[in-house]
């Protein structure tokens, strides 16, 4: 019997426990961010962390969303699109109801199908390659949206700038093969070849390459006026600084997968001049003065894709207190056509959950700093 007692009470007390953890959770509406947190690229898997846990936070400190805190859960993918759809379904197995991310396009494609058969909503701060939205559209899939822009849109402006500026020049065209790379490598080529110019070389390297000295040896040979990038920040810096080394003084330009101020720390001095295309830089927005403010205080900087990342949080928290739901399959159907205001802008999604508004400029590096071209 006194066994017996105290198998009841265990059991009483196990029940208790598991009826007050199941009250925990269902006060909670678990969130998530997922991308680089480890890797090569973990500079960029720190900004959507970092934006992510401030906008939870700021959602948090006003009574959360339907009378629920929200919880954060953080996903690596390292950029590698297996261990990206092995956090989509970690994700899904935890009860979150909506992510950011993630970063790279190669991840995000493959985590949306996850996602989509669980019905939850992703968001990407980051991932801009066309086939994200354009796939999901083919799938039938409604639920993934992104806030950044698109390469095609990127890479027409690069193109532009290309084609205006380095009239008669030799252009070469480099990528690293990757979803993300090859893709707006082509978008760029795509744009500068309907205005009539054809790249005097158009050329692969593999992600992780370290050594270019043949690339560079073949460049000076085809008296290489200016590089079109399509690559990652290590891979575009080293280029640049042992381009300058082996005295190739073609100018460079890169992307959105260069605003990371990782990027001088690995060109060094040689990343003088080196220019990019990014949106309009939302530090300097109005609508983001008060957040840019609370990540100063922390000594960090917002840059990049930070402000990107809490966007997405905000437009999730407007279309839920909207719809009343965290329904990925009813939010979405009431956010293809809305605006919604964030720390980024006004964002408009159409009927594939791109913006419609998206808007790229030119960055220029001086001194260890990158900033907006003046106009």
């Amino acid at each position: 019997m006194r066994k017996l007692g105290i198998s009841l009470v265990a059991a009483a007390a196990a029940l208790a426990l598991g009826t007050g953890a199941a009250k925990a959770a269902d006060d909670v509406i678990k969130v998530a961010t997922a991308g680089p947190i480890t890797g090569e690229y973990a500079s960029f898997g720190e900004q959507m962390k970092r934006g992510a846990q401030m906008a939870v936070d700021d959602i948090n400190a006003k009574g959360g969303l339907m009378g629920k805190k929200l919880s954060l859960e953080v996903g690596d993918d390292a950029c590698d699109p297996k261990q990206a759809r092995a956090v989509a379904e970690d994700l899904a197995s935890k009860g979150v109801v909506f992510v950011a991310g993630h970063f790279c396009s190669s991840s995000s494609i493959p985590a949306s199908e996850v996602y989509a058969e669980q019905n939850m909503l992703q968001i990407t701060p980051a991932s801009t390659n066309p086939a994200f939205t354009e796939g999901a559209a083919e799938k039938g899939i409604k639920t993934v949206f992104r806030t950044c822009g698109r390469d095609d849109a990127q890479g027409k402006v690069a193109g532009a700038y290309i084609v205006d500026k380095y009239k008669g020049k030799n252009v070469a065209i480099i990528h690293d093969k990757s979803t993300y790379g090859k893709g707006i490598a082509d978008e760029t080529k795509k744009a500068i070849n309907a205005a009539g110019v054809t790249e005097k070389m158009y050329e692969a390297i593999n992600q992780g390459d370290k050594d270019f000295s043949a690339l560079i040896t073949k460049m000076k040979a085809e008296n290489i006026d200016v590089i079109y990038a399509g690559l990652y920040h290590p891979e575009a810096a080293l280029l640049i600084r042992q381009a300058r080394e082996q005295g190739l003084k073609a100018q460079l330009i890169g992307e959105d997968a260069d605003v990371t101020n990782e990027f001088w720390s690995i060109s060094g001095p040689a990343g003088e001049g080196v220019l990019m295309t990014f949106g309009p830089d939302p530090r300097n927005m109005a609508e983001a003065k008060d957040v840019v403010a609370e990540f100063k205080k922390q000594n960090y900087d917002p840059e990049g894709y930070t402000l990107y990342t809490y966007a997405a949080f905000q437009v999730w928290a407007q279309a839920v207190m909207k719809a009343k739901t965290t329904d990925a399959a009813k939010l979405a159907a009431i956010m293809h056509g809305q605006t919604f205001s964030t720390v980024v802008g006004d964002r408009t999604f159409d009927e594939k959950g791109d913006i419609t508004n998206p808007a790229y400029v030119f960055y220029i590096w001086h001194d260890g700093k990158y900033a907006e071209v003046a106009k």
